[in-house]
């Protein structure tokens, strides 16, 4: 209703501001135009109705105040009636056009509205399905640290356990056999305590890697004195293996955290004698690429792993072994973790290939050397490929 009394009151005012200054001042052409102005106003405005009575209405204005004879109806001149014929077409027709411009507007307003709507709601979706991802992700984390928890946890204890009850029942015991007995004992208890240490550094290590607050203690070491630190360490792990050193003549100092390098070369062994069969050769070499950095491997003869895996290794709490039987052996999965933090710590780059004639696994990195005047980025790092070999 607001619609059609705006539309007569549009036409009636345009009308009362134009009839004083007719015929002298506007002629019909203006005041058709001038009509039509408030037929389109009114569409726009109101729809396709109001500017229908609003085109009815200016047609007759115009013929009752500006077409002679002037105060009727009455059309003297037959043009007269062809003017104001096309002056209600086209009012109609402007006004319908406008009108329907009007809706089409809304319509494409009222669609955007949507597709920002289903846009939001499509991201509302992917947010909870990243949600869901990386919940998943969470429990599978969750359930890998969980069972290697559960075993690296549990098997050191129960030796312990087992151990210190035993003792404890023998106390009071001076034979020879039962103190040698007491001594394995305590031997095992020994070596279990330790596992459990390390097991513990291991994990606060690989917090501190992944919390950015790893603090490496710079100094300059020789290459030789780290390699050696690792294998002293590895000890009895590589009695039955044929251990083989290649280091390069004359390598310059690095200026690195000693400490944190030889814990790299002593997974990077301990792995290589866990995965490889007793009598097998175990090489370590190192040398000069002479751009500031040290290269360094250890080669194994073992199963190797294979290319889809040699990433995956990286990972914590991921274990290479294929094989059910290796499991046992393989830890908790953190320690390649840890290694990789720590070269990457000193600028450095590591990665597996195939060991010579694609057998086997040799397992690079590479860390400058800590003259600025000498060393390269590690971007530098060659990548190099080599051929597809077995599974480890």
């Amino acid at each position: 209703m607001k619609g059609y009394l705006t539309a007569v009151a549009g036409i009636a005012a345009t009308t009362a501001v134009l009839f004083p200054l007719s015929p002298r001042h506007v002629n019909a052409t203006t005041v058709a135009l001038a009509l039509l102005l408030a037929v389109l106003m009114t569409a726009l405005r109101w729809g396709s109705r109001p500017a229908v009575l609003a085109s009815v209405l200016g047609m007759l204005c115009f013929n009752y105040f500006f077409l002679p004879p002037i105060g009727t109806l009455t059309i003297a001149d037959s043009l007269n009636w062809t003017a104001l014929a096309a002056f209600l077409a086209t009012a109609i027709t402007v006004g319908q056009l406008s009108a329907r411009a009007k809706q089409r507007a809304v319509e494409a307003e009222t669609r955007k509205r949507d597709i920002e709507r289903l846009y939001q709601e499509l991201q509302d979706a992917f947010e909870r399905a990243s949600e869901a991802e990386a919940l998943r992700r969470s429990e599978q984390l969750k359930s890998a640290l969980l069972d290697a928890v559960t075993h690296d946890l549990r098997t050191p204890l129960t030796a312990i356990k087992v151990s210190a009850t035993a003792l404890l029942g023998e106390l009071g015991s001076t034979r020879e056999a039962d103190i040698e007995g007491q001594r394995e004992m305590l031997g095992v208890i020994n070596e279990e305590a330790d596992r459990l240490n390390r097991f513990i550094e291991s994990m606060v290590e690989l917090a501190r890697i992944e919390a950015g607050a790893l603090d490496l203690s710079r100094r300059w070491s020789a290459f030789e004195e780290i390699v050696s630190i690792a294998i002293e360490r590895a000890g009895n792990r590589l009695l039955s293996h044929r251990i083989v050193v290649a280091l390069e003549p004359d390598l310059p100092l690095l200026r690195a955290d000693a400490r944190a390098l030889a814990e790299v070369v002593y997974t990077l062994i301990d792995n290589a004698a866990k995965y490889s069969p007793p009598g097998s050769e175990i090489r370590i070499t190192a040398r000069y690429t002479g751009d500031g950095m040290i290269e360094f491997a250890v080669e194994d003869e073992g199963p190797g792993i294979s290319p889809e895996l040699r990433e995956c290794v990286f990972d914590k709490f991921y274990r290479a072994s294929d094989a059910g039987k290796m499991r046992s052996s393989a830890g908790l999965g953190m320690g390649l973790a840890i290694a990789r933090g720590i070269v990457e710590a000193h600028g450095g780059r590591i990665r597996i290939e195939a060991g010579a004639g694609g057998r086997g696994a040799r397992v690079v990195f590479i860390v400058p050397t800590g003259d600025e005047d000498k060393a390269e980025s590690a971007n530098d790092f060659p990548d190099e490929r080599t051929p597809a070999h077995s599974g480890r």
